[in-house]
């Protein structure tokens, strides 16, 4: 009976031993599947997979430049990948375009690029001669003047400045300038109500150094003449001195703040 049953004893211990030995290869084989799988996929994701075209390109435009003139601009094409893509010369290519203010490029792994553009936006317009023909141009806040506008489609409340020299396509108003058209800008956002009451903005160049702004108003025909720093609180107060003036009944040619307190000059008859 003993010796029985230590025989079913030592077969039942052999089978367990048998059938955990298979569970263990089982195991190692599924863990050297998993590590195999594994190392593929790290192979194609970092070895392989950059250096594929890229699956999604988002161009984010704007009306003017569309998507292809802007895949011209970058240098991507169909053969563009992760690997092959630098995005500080694809952000210097598209920011070159006239017609762009700023760009961020932004790459993503591994094989994802995103371009998104800010356009210049008017703060100004001024007139070019083209041709003897007289055009409208466009200038941002930055003074670069950008864009050669329509005549029938422009903006009728954007301040024209005129007496620029030479003005011409994509290029830059000096730098004693550059203040005006900002100056302007932020004022189209915070006080549009004082730019609709100019209509124009003439430079003229000092003698010696710098420049002065002649202001035409609106509704008035006398002229106001301020120096090179326009702003908000200067049109306030020229509107304001205005508005005495023409109540005055004098015939006022010019009134000049450039010295802080209001002069003027009267109209030869």
């Amino acid at each position: 009976m003993n010796n029985e049953y230590y025989y079913a004893a030592s077969e039942e211990i052999t089978a367990g031993k048998k059938t955990g030995g298979r569970i263990e290869k089982g195991l190692k084989k599924l863990l050297l599947l998993a590590a195999i799988i594994f190392a593929v996929q790290l192979i194609w994701l970092f070895g392989l997979s950059p250096f594929i075209p890229f699956s999604t390109v988002e161009v984010n435009g704007f009306e003017g430049l569309n998507r292809d003139e802007i895949l011209y601009l970058a240098g991507i094409n169909e053969n563009s990948s992760y690997i092959s893509t630098n995005v500080k010369d694809v952000k210097e290519r598209v920011s070159a375009h006239v017609l762009v203010e700023s760009a961020v490029v932004i790459k993503r792994f591994p094989d994802r690029l995103t371009i998104f553009l800010n356009p210049r936006e008017a703060a100004a317009v001024t007139i070019m001669n083209i041709n003897s023909i007289q055009v409208p141009l466009l200038i941002d806040r930055h003074g670069v003047l950008f864009k050669i506008g329509d005549i029938n489609s422009l903006d009728s409340n954007l301040p024209v400045i005129s007496g620029i020299e030479n003005p011409r396509l994509n290029t830059r108003l000096p730098s004693s300038l550059v203040s005006l058209v900002r100056n302007l800008h932020e004022m189209s956002s915070a006080s549009p109500e004082l730019l609709s009451a100019i209509s124009e903005i003439r430079v003229e160049r000092k003698t010696w150094d710098g420049y002065d702004f002649v202001i035409f108003p609106v509704h008035s025909s006398i002229k106001v003449r301020v120096d090179d720093n326009l702003t908000e609180d200067t049109l306030r107060y020229m509107l304001l001195v205005l508005n005495v003036f023409e109540n005055n009944g004098q015939k006022t040619q010019e009134i000049d703040f450039r010295s802080g307190i209001g002069s003027y000059r009267l109209k030869v008859n």
